[in-house]
């Protein structure tokens, strides 16, 4: 059976659908659900195994991204959330969504202690909205949603992406395997803090980590943007080289590796 995918829609999330193509094109079967049908017991957590919350703006960022819906979350879903995220199953939060999982505190989840917040994305070091696109090096064995990646090219587009944490944090999660993107040049050498490589003035150029488990992932850009070959920044310069090179074109985005990871999780 296809693994179950229950993507968060509401108050300004406005990746929901492209997720959920991403996610059914990798081998899930997804359904978009209003939070307030969660909260209203008519969806019920329980009965999926992937738990997404993607991209957008939620309540228009005004109390500070990702705020104001983890407060709601938390408020009317804390158990529900708590149980899922203890359990054999993944969590995914990708951009508005990664502030999420860090203000309801399931990143990095040190000692599985789940609901405690110990990072925080902050705004860009250059203080206005970035939207490009990066390239990210895959630097974990433990995360599951990305292995076997090596170097991936990804779209940003956010305006609070800069992560940071205490120093004793950071050395956790050096040492635990969970930074699982950092922000690199083209040919894999690290960004160095520097922008537009580094897009954001992140820390240590994190632009994703993951649980202990490796189960739950919070990522800045955004993956389910580049599931198209035609999706790609300079997409025509790659596509004329492959003709004259006698190679095939491909079809499917990049991107979409990190979701036929959690497919292949369950199967």
């Amino acid at each position: 059976m296809k693994p179950k995918v229950i993507i968060l829609t509401g108050y300004g999330i406005n990746s929901e659908e492209e997720t959920a193509f991403a996610f059914n094109q990798t081998g899930s079967e997804s359904e978009i659900v209003h939070i307030n049908d969660l909260i209203d017991g008519h969806k019920k957590l329980e009965d999926y195994q992937i738990f997404c919350l993607p991209g957008g703006f939620s309540y228009s960022d005004d109390t500070g991204s990702g705020i104001a819906i983890a407060n709601k979350l938390h408020n009317n879903l804390k158990e529900q959330i708590l149980n899922f995220a203890k359990s054999d199953k993944l969590v995914l939060g990708i951009c508005n969504g990664f502030q999420m999982l860090a203000n309801l505190g399931l990143v990095p989840g040190l000692d599985g202690n789940y609901g405690e917040r110990t990072i925080a994305l902050m705004h860009n070091n250059t203080t206005r909205h970035q939207c490009r696109w990066i390239h990210m090096k895959s630097t974990s064995q433990k995360c599951i949603w990305t292995k076997d990646i090596e170097i991936m090219h990804l779209p940003i587009s956010h305006g609070e992406g800069n992560f940071y944490c205490e120093s004793n944090i950071l050395k956790r999660l050096q040492d635990q395997d969970q930074i699982a993107f950092t922000y690199c040049h083209p040919d894999g050498s690290p960004a160095k803090g520097e922008i537009p490589t580094n897009p954001n003035g992140a820390l240590a150029d994190i632009g994703a980590i993951c649980d202990e488990s490796g189960r739950i992932f919070g990522i800045m850009p955004h993956p389910e943007r580049f599931n198209s070959f035609t999706n790609e920044d300079g997409w025509e310069l790659k596509k004329e080289a492959l003709i004259r090179e006698g190679k095939e074109i491909p079809t499917k985005g990049a991107g979409l590796k990190i979701f036929e990871n959690a497919s292949t999780y369950f199967s």
